[in-house]
């Protein structure tokens, strides 16, 4: 079957999504309707947003649903005869009635080496945990979470100590949809088989919220630094630095750790040979980049030239 007549149905919200969906248009793979989230009130003026799949797919000319739940919209799925669906980052698992209609399946893209870190945070995770690698999953839908058989997968050494969600999530989509690419004709031509997860291998991961950024100075400085990286963009890593009798929100964008045995209370900030130090539990978390709640972000010896008060604060 070539590709242009495979009629797909693409599923999928955040920017993981976006770039596989672009990747597919560009392989011939266009989808003939694209589902993705509703758009959402964002920041302090709750501007409603698109999402970033739905941003992408705008230059197209393809059909959009943004239903509030996918079950919704059962009955034009099934008018539409798709023969394959493919979702990458929903955000909503998809009931027995929509899994059944597409005549080979739901294939899903997902940013892990299934089992392990099943659910929505497996990049985010990875970084968390310090893993040395990672990779993409592609099985077929079931009605539990991640839990379907494998058709294909494919690791991906995580290169640096300093790679972020934001970098690795990139990274997994451009991995992602090669490997979909070569999937879809082996899966429809009946050229590979579906094995089973392993189940006493499974791992699941959690939906992330704003305040799991809340930094705790208690923790070693290598746990603070992963979680930095893991959290950005969002929901950032932040703090609290006490000001003239505010307590004003600073979010931690860019750090890196010093391995020392200074005594010092857990959460001050000193300076050392012209670099903003913090204590943490073991070791200090050098600050490198910065941004006060209501400014916009700054590099250490910037922030420092007006706000010389910081030295010796207490982080809560």
């Amino acid at each position: 079957m070539e590709n242009c007549k495979i009629k797909i149905i693409f599923i999928g919200t955040p920017k993981f999504g976006a770039i596989i969906l672009e990747r597919l248009i560009k392989n011939n793979y266009k989808p003939i309707l694209v589902i993705t989230a509703p758009d959402k009130p964002v920041g302090r003026k709750n501007v409603l947003t698109p999402s970033e799949v739905k941003l992408a797919v705008q230059k197209y000319k393809i059909s959009i649903l943004q239903p509030e739940k996918v079950s919704n919209i059962k009955g034009q799925l099934s008018n539409i005869k798709p023969d394959l669906i493919i979702c990458a980052a929903y955000g909503q698992i998809l009931p027995k009635e929509i899994l059944e209609i597409p005549k080979y399946g739901c294939l899903n893209i997902h940013p892990s080496l299934l089992p392990k870190y099943r659910g929505a945070s497996p990049i985010q995770t990875a970084l968390l945990n310090n893993d040395k690698e990672t990779g993409i999953t592609i099985y077929v839908m079931d009605e539990k979470m991640d839990h379907g058989p494998i058709l294909a997968g494919r690791e991906l050494k995580i290169p640096n100590s300093k790679e972020n969600y934001e970098t690795l999530n990139k990274k997994l989509a451009e991995i992602g949809v090669k490997l979909l690419i070569e999937t879809i004709p082996k899966w429809v031509k009946g050229e590979i088989k579906a094995k089973p997860q392993d189940e006493s291998k499974a791992s699941y991961t959690k939906i992330i919220k704003k305040e799991d950024g809340k930094i705790d100075w208690s923790k070693s400085a290598q746990e603070i630094e992963q979680q930095i990286r893991a959290f950005h963009p969002w929901p950032a890593s932040f703090t609290f630095w006490s000001k003239n009798g505010k307590n004003l929100q600073m979010k931690i964008l860019e750090s890196d750790i010093l391995k020392s045995n200074q005594k010092s209370p857990i959460g001050k900030v000193i300076l050392s040979d012209k670099k903003i130090l913090v204590k943490c539990k073991k070791d200090f978390l050098i600050i490198k980049k910065l941004q006060i709640e209501g400014k916009k972000p700054m590099n250490s010896e910037d922030f420092l030239r007006g706000n010389s008060d910081f030295i010796n604060a207490i982080l809560k």
